[in-house]
């Protein structure tokens, strides 16, 4: 068996059509943490940004493999990849290293003796936050503090009823809170990592809440929401795109009914106005902190 985890560059490196995917982004993968010591014949990796994620991505892919078989591990320089050979080295890899467009690509097999790999996994795997009061895993968005965001939009929150949405659920802060509201009979959370719906999961165990592994992009499986709630991703490779915030608000708008609310959070910077009135008949600031703003639209 052969893996990939994310999506390698064609232009970079080749991937063969029948690898399987194990990014925690790809909804519907089958994903690492679950194939530890499959004994694949190899895989090609785009390693994570942040240095605990990368770690434990790279140790749980020397796990999944054969002893000998190959690893191609890459990244742009900035975000990681100036890092994979070291690490590589450091699990006990002889690592030859290559660089193009910007990326480094690191080629390794592994060895019959790893070290090292088990710190790695255990300093990266999901844990239960006491600060925080949430379970949640580094790599996953705000996996270390309670976003800004969405504690503004917590506190502005009006009392909500019926069934409802939270797009973009990531720990399950904001379904939490809303299913603090009595009238609410039913919530859908949607994250695309399947980290952080994972923890999710564990931080909201009402019986109201109902979670799916899904790209709010691709479209979501129900429609005629009283309400939604969301603090939209706007980074996509590291820089701002408004397009996916858009695409949010689009699909937000499709699964309200007529007369349903949308509560949403953004950066004060995000330019969602336009797309605001051209989807919904009401617009009206809620509240702004320095860094963000809280809407409410009427479908």
């Amino acid at each position: 068996m052969l893996l990939v985890y994310g999506a390698p560059p064609p232009n970079l490196v080749d991937v063969p059509p029948d690898a399987a995917q194990t990014s925690p982004l790809v909804p519907g993968a089958t994903l690492l943490d679950q194939i530890a010591e499959t004994r694949a014949d190899g895989m090609t990796m785009v390693v994570p940004p942040g240095t605990i994620e990368r770690r434990y991505a790279l140790a749980l892919a020397l796990k999944a493999l054969s002893p000998g078989a190959p690893l191609v591990a890459l990244g742009p320089k900035d975000k990681g990849g100036s890092r994979i050979r070291k690490e590589l080295e450091g699990f006990g890899c002889a690592v030859a290293e290559d660089s193009k467009s910007h990326w480094r690509l690191c080629r390794a097999r592994r060895p019959d003796r790893l070290s090292g790999v088990e710190g790695a996994r255990a300093e990266g795997a999901p844990r239960f936050d006491e600060r925080l009061g949430l379970w949640t895993q580094p790599g996953v968005f705000s996996w270390d503090r309670i976003d800004e965001g969405s504690g503004l939009l917590i506190e502005a929150l009006a009392p909500l009823a019926g069934h409802g949405a939270d797009l973009g659920c990531g720990l399950g802060l904001l379904t939490r809170a809303v299913l603090g509201h009595e009238a609410v009979t039913a919530i859908e959370a949607v994250e695309l990592d399947a980290r952080a719906l994972a923890a999710a999961k564990r931080n909201v165990t009402d019986a109201r809440a109902r979670f799916h592994w899904r790209d709010v992009r691709a479209g979501l499986p129900f429609a005629g929401l009283d309400f939604v709630v969301m603090n939209p991703p706007f980074h996509s490779a590291g820089a701002d795109d408004v397009a996916l915030g858009r695409a949010f608000l689009q699909q937000a708008r499709q699964a309200l009914k007529a007369g349903g609310a949308l509560w949403m959070v953004a950066n004060r910077h995000l330019p969602y106005e336009a797309e605001l009135a051209s989807l919904f008949s009401n617009v009206a600031a809620v509240t702004e902190s320095a860094r963000f703003k809280v809407v409410q639209a009427i479908a």
